[in-house]
């Protein structure tokens, strides 16, 4: 009987190590494989994640390149610089500076208080020549000039003529709030009929006007900021009121001398078609002063027309065919 007992314990012990070392062992290693697995999918996981996050990274880099730095630096150079050039350039035209040199070559022009008709026009281009400049009036003015109008801003345009741009609505130059008031009226007179941007308005000073310095700077002041040119038309000899009160406003504001254009109508040489213009510019107006128009010729028997002289870096101040 013992040896049955002790058989059965001894088999009991053998089974037991069986379980314990052989049948556990294979569970936890089945369990271990399981959770291998498991930790593979979460690595793979974990793996695949960053590798989205790798290519989110490579989004932001790409996205940092492609629009930060790529997009962001032509932005700059897009925006900044060009535009920043351009506000450069527009600040400058605010100022003339043309005392640098003096521009280009000579070109034949006339002025006129008629109305400009084809008629007026064939009778300048029949008799005289063919102008390239033609000044005009803003506005009628009773008894002295028709104003510009819009036909014929067409017509000469459509002729290939730029316009220059006169205002001769007052008889007294005196006075800084004169001067104001009349570049205010000179202003409107010019939006009204829609003369763009950066166009000179040449004040018509006649010599019998009274004028003073104080005049000239209202003119000046007023203009100058605005979207138009100050000009000036007038007798500049030495011993003329308009040249004595240029000169005044010159002293007292020099800028006026860099940034003013002047249309000079001596020395007189008298009437000439275009072929037989005075050879050499040599209006009165000193040569530091922006002096680039010359009326040498007025009061036409044939046509209702003066005749002019220009240096050509007038035109960036008149109203150009488009």
């Amino acid at each position: 009987m013992r040896q049955y007992l002790v058989l059965a314990t001894v088999f009991i012990l053998a089974f037991a190590s069986f379980f314990f070392f052989v049948i556990n062992d294979g569970y936890e290693r089945a369990l271990i494989c399981e959770n291998g697995q498991f930790e593979d999918r979460e690595k793979n996981g974990a793996e695949d994640e960053e590798r989205e996050n790798g290519n989110g990274s490579n989004g932001e880099s790409n996205g940092e390149e492609n629009g930060e730095t790529s997009n962001g630096d032509n932005g700059e150079g897009n925006g900044e610089e060009t535009n920043g050039e351009n506000g450069e350039t527009n600040g400058e035209n605010g100022t003339i500076n043309g005392n640098e040199e003096e521009s280009g070559e000579i070109v034949w022009g006339v002025d006129s208080a008629s109305l400009t008709t084809e008629e007026l026009f064939a009778c300048v281009t029949s008799n005289f020549g063919d102008p390239e400049i033609w000044g005009r009036y803003l506005e009628d003015k009773e008894g002295v000039s028709y104003g510009l109008t819009t036909d014929e801003v067409d017509f000469l345009h459509e002729q290939g003529v730029s316009i220059l741009v006169i205002y001769n609505h007052f008889t007294d130059g005196t006075t800084y709030e004169k001067g104001v008031a009349e570049a205010e009226q000179a202003i409107a007179y010019a939006e009204e009929i829609g003369v763009p941007e950066q166009v000179a308005i040449f004040a018509n000073v006649e010599p019998e006007y009274p004028i003073d310095s104080a005049f000239i700077q209202g003119w000046y002041d007023t203009l100058q900021p605005s979207i138009y040119y100050a000009a000036i038309y007038g007798l500049f000899d030495e011993e003329s009121d308009v040249y004595v009160a240029y000169e005044g406003a010159i002293n007292e504001n020099p800028e006026i001398a860099e940034n003013m254009i002047v249309w000079a109508n001596q020395p007189q040489i008298g009437i000439t078609t275009e072929e037989n213009a005075p050879e050499d510019y040599n209006p009165a107006a000193p040569n530091d002063w922006l002096n680039w128009a010359w009326q040498y010729g007025i009061d036409a028997e044939t046509c209702n027309i003066d005749t002019n002289l220009f240096q050509s870096i007038i035109f960036d101040y008149l109203w150009q065919p488009e």
